[in-house]
């Protein structure tokens, strides 16, 4: 039997890529995101997915999501806590604080709320066990200018993945992270990464980026690989992005 993965943020961008990457694999796949027309694009007809219009901050419409997925198809082998957003471009001072909580609200608690409901699925099936894989950011490494509340939920997203991996060893549930830099989406876009993006002199730089495609594959990778191995952490960037060195 095919195994099952629940995506969220699967209305767009490396969500989007990452389910039909599944799908197209053979995977069957429950599709979260606010956008119920997004979710049917993803889908486009794809025998195997399942649309779940959720709202990952809402732990009702997440257990939910995660009852339907278990009613639909069995259990759940892997969760890709994919859903976030960029949040306020600003310096620390002059973030609005309903903006700072909006961002932690889906970037964080969203990610806590997923997992928690797919570990509690994880623990109950049999056979027992699963694997979470959490979408962080090279902003969990190193952050980019005006990212304040961005920077500080993908760093945390890094402990969350650690202390789920350790409780999760009596389980056979393991967890691990992605952190992408520039891959082609609506995000970078909005950040002016093809057209010119801010750097630390306050200068604005043409950014190179990667296929989305590409990131997707590096998510089925880390999701296929047998109960034995874990990808912990995995960094992947756009090649000659400014990352590394000096810039």
């Amino acid at each position: 039997m095919s195994r099952v993965a629940v995506i969220t943020g699967a209305g767009s961008g490396i969500g989007r890529a990452a389910a039909r990457a599944f799908l197209g694999a053979g995977w069957r796949v429950a599709l979260l995101g606010r956008r119920e027309q997004a979710l049917a694009e993803t889908a486009a007809g794809a025998s195997g997915a399942l649309v779940l219009p959720t709202d990952v901050t809402d732990p009702a419409q997440v257990d939910a999501a995660f009852d339907a997925t278990v009613a639909a198809f069995g259990r759940v082998d892997v969760l890709f806590n994919n859903a976030g957003t960029f949040g306020p471009a600003a310096s620390v001072d002059e973030v609005p604080v309903d903006e700072w909580d909006a961002t932690v609200a889906v970037n964080l608690t969203g990610a806590f709320l997923c997992a928690r409901a797919a570990v509690r699925v994880m623990k109950a099936q049999s056979p027992q066990g699963g694997r979470i894989i959490n979408n962080g950011s090279i902003s969990a490494h190193t952050p980019r200018p005006l990212s304040v509340a961005y920077t500080t939920t993908k760093h945390a997203i890094s402990g969350m993945t650690k202390a789920i991996d350790l409780d999760g060893r009596a389980f056979g549930i393991s967890c691990g992270q992605i952190d992408i830099g520039n891959t082609a989406t609506e995000i970078t876009a909005g950040l002016g990464v093809g057209s010119g993006a801010l750097q630390a002199d306050g200068s604005r730089k043409v950014e190179p980026t990667f296929e989305v495609a590409d990131a997707a594959a590096t998510v089925l990778f880390m999701a296929e690989l047998p109960a034995s191995a874990n990808v912990r952490e995995l960094l992947i960037t756009a090649s000659g992005m400014p990352f590394g060195g000096r810039g």
